[in-house]
């Protein structure tokens, strides 16, 4: 099949308008509440719980990248429609998170925006940096390398109870703290850090304040100006329901300048000068020095449709009622959570103290699709939009035979 330009452009899009009506998201029942499921070829076979780990992508997800690749096969895209493209869902993931278009630039992976901020800051000895347990292992990383090579302080506040507050944080921040990173929800046990006040308080002490938010966006609304953010990067091979290899990336406009590019390339030129001189893009565009992976951008594109017509608020509203549903009702059976009550997110995790292996296998044999973590001891459920309340209930009995 040869799709013209129009055609592939419109499909790969997602646009509403080009789907078929009977796939639109609408009020279902209260077992499809968001009437997304039929989208979702995941939710029909056995009970995917695991969206914290890899989220199945809907259907419209899956058509962009099979197009994308049949007009590569049959009449390769030009670089200037691509690129076109990429502005285009620039627009689309800026709206989505407050942000302006010139403060979004596309990188490869989630841990490089890290990569290039801490980069960017010359750490040296005498900085500290301040983090949370709760964080993701690639800032453990870092960090520790730069503690070794630049004789940064690394300083890990504590959780209590798997929550990280303000006033924890308040007693490791000083006069020296260069950044304050934190995953805006935690991979380890979905904990939701409350933003604003930490923004405050990095920016009280002169620091960056940077987020991690692959486990965040996608799963509620989510706005960098009301976080107070300087800087945040995500995956979209998880909530935002994309692909591998596209990482968002967010500067707020007043850091661009200082937020310098690590690496050089011919795509991130603005304009030639003559002579083989080069004037760099001043935007965050300035971060795409090379090739992006423009089958993955155009799915992004579709994705972020998606989710604009289900609507984020509504998401939230049925994920979070659903993750703490299944909090209770393992709490009920004896688990010990290590998820807060009054947690806003959709990941749950509880201790297995005993039965682990026999909760794997129970869980296995019956097509059920979670993470264990801490070498089989953690069971990390992660309920998503396509999930429903019947199935928080069958993961429940099926929990009693290994509580």
């Amino acid at each position: 099949m040869e799709l013209n330009r129009r055609q592939f452009i419109g499909v790969a899009s997602g646009a509403a308008a080009l789907l078929p009506v009977e796939r639109q998201p609408t009020e279902g029942d209260q077992d499809d509440p968001l009437g997304v499921r039929r989208d979702f070829p995941a939710a029909r076979d056995g009970l995917y719980l695991n969206s914290a780990y890899i989220a199945p992508v809907p259907t419209a997800v899956a058509d962009a990248g099979r197009l994308f690749a049949e007009r590569k096969a049959s009449k390769p895209i030009p670089l200037d429609e691509m690129l076109s493209k990429t502005d285009e869902v620039r627009m689309q993931f800026a709206r989505l998170v407050g942000a302006g278009p010139d403060e979004i630039g596309f990188l490869y992976s989630t841990s490089e925006g890290e990569n290039i901020v801490t980069s960017a800051l010359d750490l040296k000895s005498g900085d500290n940096v301040v983090v949370d347990e709760l964080h993701y292992n690639t800032s453990f990383v870092l960090y520790r390398h730069l503690e070794a090579t630049r004789g940064i302080a690394l300083r890990i506040v504590k959780h209590r109870d798997g929550r990280v507050a303000t006033e924890d944080f308040s007693r490791a921040v000083d006069d020296r703290t260069r950044i304050v990173s934190v995953a805006w929800v935690s991979h380890q046990n979905g904990f939701r850090h409350d933003m604003r006040p930490l923004a405050d308080l990095a920016h009280a002490h002169g620091a960056i304040f940077y987020a991690d938010a692959v486990q965040a966006l996608g799963m509620f609304p989510a706005d960098v100006r009301a976080a107070g953010l300087d800087c945040m990067t995500s995956g979209t091979y998880k909530w935002l329901l994309g692909g591998f290899g596209v990482a968002p990336f967010f500067v707020r406009r007043e850091l661009l300048e200082r937020i310098r590019v690590d690496r050089l390339g011919a795509l991130h030129v603005e304009k030639e000068l003559g002579d083989h001189r080069y004037e760099i893009y001043r935007t965050a565009r300035k971060f795409e020095y090379a090739t992006l992976p423009f089958a993955e951008i155009y799915q992004l594109g579709a994705a972020l449709a998606y989710l604009e017509r289900v609507g984020l608020d509504r998401i939230e509203r049925h994920t979070v009622a659903l993750a703490r549903e299944l909090r209770e009702g393992l709490t009920g059976l004896g688990f010990r959570s290590f998820t807060p009550a009054d947690n806003r997110s959709s990941i749950v995790s509880v201790h297995l103290e005993r039965n682990a292996a026999r909760a794997r296998e129970i869980l296995d044999s019956n097509g059920v699709q979670v993470s264990f973590r801490e070498k089989g001891t953690l069971v990390r459920v992660s309920p998503a939009l396509f999930n429903t309340r019947d199935e928080i209930r069958r993961f429940l009995d099926l929990a009693k035979r290994f509580a």
